[in-house]
């Protein structure tokens, strides 16, 4: 089955990472459903106003990301797949390292996404899970006199491994995508008073917290801890209209 899509020409620089984003789209959005298959290389090369080349240079990065499979001897072009969770993380970063969002938007999203992760790790993890988050506590404890990328990589760990013990595999994704938009600020704020780790300690302290409130299964302590914290640590970055937003969205105003 062949689905009818009209394209644009692709810009002359970088052309077949043009065609590769124009192409993900499409079958992200379901312009193309899996099974269908995408149009010749001829038909590809006419719409893009592309060579034959650059297609092929397109589609070999499309079925590297486990998009798109081809299929030899048959009319048309390469098969769609079904997306993995590797390539909605992967598109999802790339959706926000490239889309005009302000830090409001960053940590709106970020709390909701902790706070939902954490409540649902306080029901849902096992034993080996909490045993995974208290040796991510331990590494942080350890790394507060290391560099700042250090220190972000160990807290990073621990809040893997709430975001796993969700088990929603949908707020992993997020999660790994919102931290990396997040993590200059995380390393510049844990670095604006060299020789000082009291914001390092801070960052123990409460997660220590959550993952007490994570380990007696208490789903709206953990919640509540997740989302205020994130709050606490980054309001002083937005503006006064902002901060105001955030107080009210968390019932503090």
């Amino acid at each position: 089955m062949t689905s009818s899509h009209s394209f644009t020409a692709a810009s002359p620089v970088y052309t077949y990472q043009r065609i590769v984003e124009q192409i993900e789209h499409a079958i992200l959005s379901g312009e193309f459903p899996v099974g269908s298959q995408l149009p010749s290389e001829r038909d590809l090369m006419g719409q893009f106003g592309v060579s034959r080349p650059t297609v092929r240079e397109a589609l070999r990065v499309l079925q590297s990301m486990g998009l798109l499979e081809p299929r030899p001897g048959t009319r048309g072009g390469p098969v769609v797949l079904a997306p993995s969770p590797d390539t909605l993380g992967r598109s999802f970063r790339t959706m926000l390292g490239t889309a005009s969002l302000d830090l409001a938007e960053l940590l709106q999203y970020r709390i909701i996404l902790d706070g939902s992760a954490s409540e649902l790790a306080a029901i849902r993890h096992t034993d080996a899970e909490l045993e995974l988050m208290r040796e991510a506590i331990d590494r942080m404890r350890d790394a507060a006199d290391a560099d700042a990328p250090d220190f972000a990589d160990a807290d990073l760990a621990f809040h893997e491994r709430v975001w796993e013990a969700s088990g929603n595999q949908i707020l992993a994704l997020s999660g790994h995508a919102v931290w990396g938009a997040l993590r200059g600020l995380l390393q510049r704020d844990a670095e604006r008073s060299p020789g000082d780790n009291s914001v390092k300690l801070e960052s123990v302290r409460i997660d220590s917290g959550l993952f007490e409130a994570i380990e007696r299964r208490d789903a709206a302590e953990a919640g509540r801890i997740a989302r205020t914290a994130l709050a606490d640590r980054f309001s002083s970055m937005l503006s006064e209209a902002d901060q105001q937003s955030l107080e009210r969205f968390l019932g503090r105003a």
